[in-house]
């Protein structure tokens, strides 16, 4: 499927959120406890007086449908999307990212699930054109709002901490030294809180272009 790069900025797996997505270990609780995903192609429209959210798109790749995005937001159908994305256009399953603790997790359990994957994806199939009956696609919900900016912010700062402190202490010196964890601790809440706040004002920028 061809898109025009002219008019959508093309978001794949290299995007930074896509990677965000894809390597944080604690992303496997939303993907696999809540069926939260992430699709692989995601469309930015370019040159538009909109927010972010109403300008991103989801193409389905089997009917070349253009969603909206805000299909899949927090007030619709954001959880129970196990399977992918479901295209209510052409009944099939737009294909999403996987984080890679899910994936080693579903390795690992492979043997235990595998004789249940058709039977459950076939009920998930016949329960999704009722989710996507009566969408409100005309509310949209800042997932930065309230103390939401605060809670991305320190997620991203604990995975911060986990990769670049904790993971790279363990190469670099087997022997942890606490004070020097707690310092580490300290800058990572900190650079999180700031990063929670530059996202924050990134969206309220994008509705205030409406």
């Amino acid at each position: 499927m061809e898109y025009d790069q002219v008019k959508y900025q093309i978001q794949d797996w290299k995007n930074a959120r896509s990677l965000y997505w894809i390597l944080n270990p604690f992303m496997a609780i939303k993907e696999l406890v809540f069926g939260q995903r992430v699709p692989k192609i995601i469309l930015i429209e370019r040159h538009f007086n909109k927010s972010l959210r109403e300008r991103t798109k989801i193409p389905c790749p089997h009917c070349e449908t253009l969603h909206s995005g805000l299909k899949w937001s927090l007030n619709n159908n954001a959880s129970k999307n196990w399977f992918g994305l479901f295209c209510d256009h052409c009944g099939r399953t737009i294909p999403c990212l996987t984080n890679l603790t899910s994936y080693l997790f579903l390795v690992l359990t492979f043997p235990v699930w595998v004789w249940f994957k058709d039977q459950w994806k076939a009920k998930w199939l016949q329960q999704q054109p009722a989710r996507y009956e009566n969408l409100d696609l005309q509310t949209i919900h800042n997932p930065y709002a309230g103390i939401g900016w605060v809670m991305e912010g320190l997620e991203w700062g604990f995975f911060m901490f986990l990769l670049m402190s904790m993971f790279h202490r363990m190469i670099d010196r087997p022997t942890l030294q606490l004070r020097q964890i707690a310092v580490d601790v300290v800058v990572w809440i900190v650079a999180g809180l700031l990063f929670g706040l530059y996202m924050k004002r990134q969206y309220d920028k994008g509705d205030n272009e409406t």
